[in-house]
């Protein structure tokens, strides 16, 4: 009566029991047995609070900004690795084919790397003498065509209106004085010669990667798509497969295509005793490899050497720039890339743009076989399943 009120379980029922306690929590039982402790929980973790949140904001910064540096840091890799890659897709075509001639996958890998080597040494020793010959004539010879420039009429009339002759005396006897000019003329040439070194390295890299991509190639696909659930692998390999076929079969095409534009830009030049023939050529060739405004680049490139042989021989060249750009438009390139890719006028200008605008010369180079894929994968996946809802 004059406490506070315990109660005691019996048959289930709560009574009250007297007690000086006073805490409502402390049971009893009638079987005797000893009653669990109460479970007292502590404060909860607010996990809006604004400590938390921007804790976990920070920490997602910072891992952001360490993968961002991590890349950065690793962009010549990931760009020898994408050419690799790619150099690979376009031989494993002339891979299969062997194999499926007979041979095996060793010595089929070795007979189509054997050939590239054989195409680079080619260009190498069609580049390298007559650009070192070249060179050391436009040194020796820099003085005459100095003074056959000056000789034009229209230099001379820029002359006598502008006084051009003197200001330009002017301007190279500071610049000979000024010994910060020499230093990073100096300079320039150190990181030419580091640069140049650079990229032999980087070519060989290229080549060894490609030759260990070409042969571990099959292996390496088995591998992926042994990680994709088995009712949705054939579906995968179909796709996977229907990819590298058509970057492949582009790149190819690609080739074919720059080499015949090299070759009958070499002939042309060869024919009209344009200098620097071959070094032109290759340039021709390797711009050629550029998707939409290659081609115009080098003939306006060979166009402009034309001109600064003569008047009559730029035209010439231009003229016959303009009937092959036809010729490649209507006829090579259709009878090539028939069996390639088929990729839209527009989406191949706003993909090479896009390339060229990343990743330089080498990203208008991927662009068009990246659009192709993407286009495989919109027309096989995205527009039936949209189909479907």
């Amino acid at each position: 009566m004059g406490g506070g009120v315990d109660t005691t379980l019996t048959g289930g029922t709560v009574e009250p029991t007297a007690s000086g306690t006073g805490d409502p929590t402390t049971t009893t039982t009638t079987s005797g047995a000893t009653p669990s402790a109460p479970t007292r929980t502590g404060v909860p973790l607010i996990h809006q609070s604004p400590f938390t949140i921007g804790f976990v904001g920070a920490i997602g910064v910072l891992a952001a900004a360490t993968l961002w540096s991590m890349i950065g840091a690793l962009s010549l890799t990931l760009t020898l690795l994408t050419v690799a890659f790619f150099l690979t897709l376009a031989l494993d075509p002339l891979v299969q084919r062997l194999v499926t001639g007979g041979l095996r996958r060793g010595a089929a890998v070795g007979i189509v790397f054997l050939g590239l080597l054989v195409v680079f040494a080619l260009l190498a020793g069609l580049v390298v003498p007559p650009v070192v010959e070249q060179s050391s004539a436009l040194i020796k010879n820099a003085p005459d065509y100095v003074t056959q420039l000056l000789g034009q009429p229209w230099v001379q009339n820029l002359d006598k209106d502008y006084n051009l002759t003197a200001q330009v005396q002017q301007q190279l006897t500071e610049r000979l004085r000024d010994q910060t000019f020499l230093s990073t003329v100096a300079g320039g040439l150190i990181g030419a010669g580091q640069a140049l070194g650079s990229g032999i390295f980087q070519t060989f890299t290229v080549l060894i990667l490609t030759l260990y991509f070409l042969a571990s190639l099959p292996t390496t696909k088995k591998a992926a798509y042994a990680v994709v659930p088995a009712s949705r692998r054939a579906r995968v390999v179909y796709l996977s497969e229907e990819m590298m076929r058509r970057v492949g079969s582009y790149a190819i095409g690609q080739v074919g295509v720059a080499t015949i534009n090299g070759l009958l830009s070499w002939i042309a030049m060869r024919i009209l005793e344009v200098s620097y023939a071959e070094v032109l050529a290759v340039t021709v060739a390797f711009l050629g490899l550029i998707p939409m405004v290659g081609a115009t680049l080098g003939g306006a490139l060979v166009t402009g050497a034309g001109l600064i042989q003569s008047p009559q021989t730029g035209l010439i060249l231009l003229v016959y720039y303009v009937i092959y750009q036809q010729v490649e438009n209507y006829i090579i390139v259709p009878r090539i890339m028939q069996r390639t890719v088929a990729v839209p006028g527009a989406v191949t200008v706003v993909a090479a743009l896009a390339g060229g605008t990343l990743l330089g010369m080498l990203g208008a180079l991927l662009a068009i076989p990246t659009a192709a894929a993407l286009l495989l994968l919109y027309e096989e996946v995205l527009v039936p399943r949209q189909r479907r809802l």
